[in-house]
């Protein structure tokens, strides 16, 4: 309990120890989201999704300041690629947001996806109750940029921003991604390149054939242009921190909110359920070897993935072969 006061007291060391833990797998850590569970569901939490280069971590850094401008403490989770050697974020966002490292009201961590698909990492989900805990306001999370995975951010948010730039086929890519089912904020990035007029155009017609419901939200297009142009810049970023403020106003009068964290909890609970059980009987399975006693049989043709499937849940949930668990009672 020492811990879950510390936490909520905002201890950036205790916070990032346990973060650690959180992408190391460690048993005392699910022990510590426990404990701080009761204390989450505050937070407003912002996905920030889009192709690799489309100026995520550009967008996000300036977000912090324009919340932070708002009286509004900020937690950022920027999920990297993995490095090959030591499992960590490769990139680290930290040294892009280096200007916030000062401000006890933002709290910035990378994260490594660690194999994870859907452009983020499996231990999102609880480091976003771990800075809901800590008390902040805002929590933005950046995905890695990976295309067509980008979806999965949706469990994990309230409101989505998909960043797009010109020039780089995004209107194709969010058709195929089904990235338009998931925006709530479209940002056109860059705006002040080639190929910007075309891309409003074509975000404008995918709006239009969308046929959003005269109560539903009004899906708002926005562009920014160059950072470098810190004035203008600041203006299209505060506009935007407005719009992403206006859209969480509209799901607690809509009611929306409360559909939203009934998705994110059913998420919540199979992803718990798959590290109770499944990650169980892999670590048992490979601990006695029989896990590459069955890889053989499956190389050998001895067997199916499937029937070896069964066989094994049938031993651990105690159910017969090729037939769905029944409920007792």
């Amino acid at each position: 309990m020492e811990q879950t006061k510390k936490i909520r007291e905002g201890n950036i060391r205790i916070v990032s120890r346990l973060i650690r833990n959180l992408e190391d797998s460690e048993p005392e850590a699910r022990t510590a989201i426990k404990n701080i569970f009761p204390y989450t569901g505050k937070a407003h939490i912002i996905g920030i999704t889009g192709s690799a280069g489309a100026g995520k971590s550009t967008l996000v850094d300036g977000l912090i300041s324009a919340f932070r401008k708002k009286n509004k403490t900020v937690g950022v989770l920027a999920i990297d690629p993995t490095s090959p050697f030591s499992g960590g974020a490769l990139l680290g966002d930290r040294i892009r947001m280096q200007k916030h490292t000062e401000d006890p009201g933002v709290f910035v961590r990378s994260l490594a996806t660690r194999g994870a698909m859907g452009g983020l990492s499996k231990a999102v989900g609880d480091a976003i109750h771990v800075l809901d805990a800590m008390g902040k306001d805002i929590i933005l999370v950046e995905t890695v940029g990976t295309g067509q995975q980008e979806v999965d951010i949706i469990y994990n948010s309230h409101t989505v921003i998909v960043v797009l730039v010109p020039g780089m086929g995004d209107e194709i890519q969010a058709i195929k991604a089904g990235i338009m089912e998931i925006a709530d904020i479209f940002v056109v990035n860059k705006a002040d390149h080639p190929g910007a007029s075309q891309l409003l155009m074509e975000l404008k017609n995918m709006i239009n054939m969308a046929q959003i419901p005269e109560d539903g939200w009004p899906l708002p297009v926005m562009t920014v242009e160059s950072a470098f142009e810190p004035i203008k810049f600041g203006e299209k970023i505060d506009s935007l921190a407005q719009n992403i403020l206006k859209h969480y106003e509209y799901l607690v009068h809509s009611d929306q909110l409360k559909s939203r964290l009934h998705r994110k909890t059913m998420v919540e609970i199979k992803d718990a359920l798959r590290t109770c059980i499944l990650d169980q009987i892999l670590s048992d399975l490979e601990a006695n070897g029989e896990l590459d006693r069955l890889a053989y049989k499956l190389i050998s043709k001895e067997s199916d993935p499937y029937t070896l499937a069964e066989e094994i849940s049938s031993r651990y949930l105690k159910k017969r072969p090729g037939k769905p668990y029944q409920k007792k009672g």
